[in-house]
């Protein structure tokens, strides 16, 4: 048994989401039939988490689908659970000579008010709790995005709005034009936080979070598997770094100078009596702007070892935090 799972409010919003949530990005389909799926939210739900993670984009579609199934299965009283979805890539390109071209790579009202209801049927619920803008799109007026979704949390096909990896200025401004015209405001940012990746977090968005409530929902709290330790001899047979539709993280997964931070953070998990993952996640979950750390995993071990990271949170003294600071700071984006 670990720990009691905390709840911390999103934002200043009034929802309240588990510390620790469940993410879907690369496993489900990718790694996880149905059943696997199903069996990984009810244990996840056992343990206390409230808040699935997906996105239109993620396995084209099927990530959601896989999702709604489960969620039709479980049958948990709707209250009992967040799910979120995310928009902006689009998931058919059309073709060579007929492009889709409002439906790839934007925020504009058009997609999003199709892609919405699209993702509802994927999922097989009557209203997505949060969703977010996947990335920003320079190519559409910040405004008309800000009042599709508005009209969407109007409609009741959301609850909440936000942005994922918006820069501070892009998200002060659509809360500026929210606020202007009386419209929902974006209540959270879902951006990427580890121990090696921390400034926009720590300095860019410093000021978001007294200023407009901003909630954070956190992606790759171990930064894609290379703060488990398990690519410090290079990539395992079967880990995500194998993965062909993941070779884009290869590079970062084989960094000489972060596996041997990774090598000093071991020290620090050992003498703490924990794993170098848990001692990562129960970093980034000890950060108090961090309303929820969203989970990757592939298999029901790797979850309930990453649910030990709430029983390390309460060893993270001033002296610990300073060690992991004075290794991770420097190697930092």
């Amino acid at each position: 048994m670990h720990s009691p799972m905390p709840y911390r409010r999103l934002g200043r919003s009034g929802l309240q989401l588990s510390v620790l949530s469940l993410g879907s990005w690369v496993t489900f389909h990718n790694q996880m039939d149905a059943s696997g799926v199903r069996e990984m939210m009810a244990a996840a739900r056992d343990a206390g988490v409230n808040f699935f993670d997906n996105a239109e984009v993620y396995a084209n579609g099927l990530s959601e689908r896989l999702m709604g199934e489960a969620l039709a299965q479980l049958k948990w009283h709707r209250l009992d659970y967040v799910v979120s979805s995310k928009f902006f890539w689009g998931l058919d390109a059309g073709t060579a000579d007929k492009p889709r071209i409002n439906g790839r790579n934007t925020l504009n009202r058009k997609y999003l008010m199709q892609a919405v209801d699209a993702s509802l049927q994927r999922l097989q619920l009557d209203f997505i709790d949060l969703i977010f803008c996947h990335r920003p799109d320079p190519h559409t007026p910040i405004e008309e995005t800000v009042w599709a979704l508005h009209n969407i949390i109007e409609q009741g096909k959301a609850l909440y709005w936000g942005t994922s990896e918006w820069s501070a200025d892009e998200i002060r401004t659509a809360y500026a034009i929210a606020e202007r015209h009386h419209l929902h405001k974006p209540v959270m940012e879902q951006p990427q936080y580890h121990l090696f990746h921390r400034k926009r977090v720590e300095q860019e968005y410093a000021r978001l979070y007294a200023d407009i409530g901003l909630g954070l929902t956190t992606w790759s709290p171990l930064a894609s598997g290379l703060l488990t330790g398990k690519y410090r001899q290079g990539i395992p047979a079967g880990s995500r770094g194998a993965m062909p539709n993941v070779s884009f993280l290869r590079d970062g997964l084989l960094d000489a100078q972060k596996n041997a931070a990774v090598g000093q953070f071991e020290t620090i998990a050992r003498e703490l009596g924990c794993s170098v993952a848990q001692l990562a996640l129960a970093w980034v979950a000890h950060n108090p702007q961090v309303s929820t750390v969203i989970l990757g995993a592939s298999r029901l071990s790797q979850l309930q070892e990453n649910l030990g990271a709430l029983d390390v949170l309460p060893k993270l003294t001033p002296e610990v935090l300073a060690q992991m600071d004075a290794i991770s700071a420097p190697l930092a984006a």
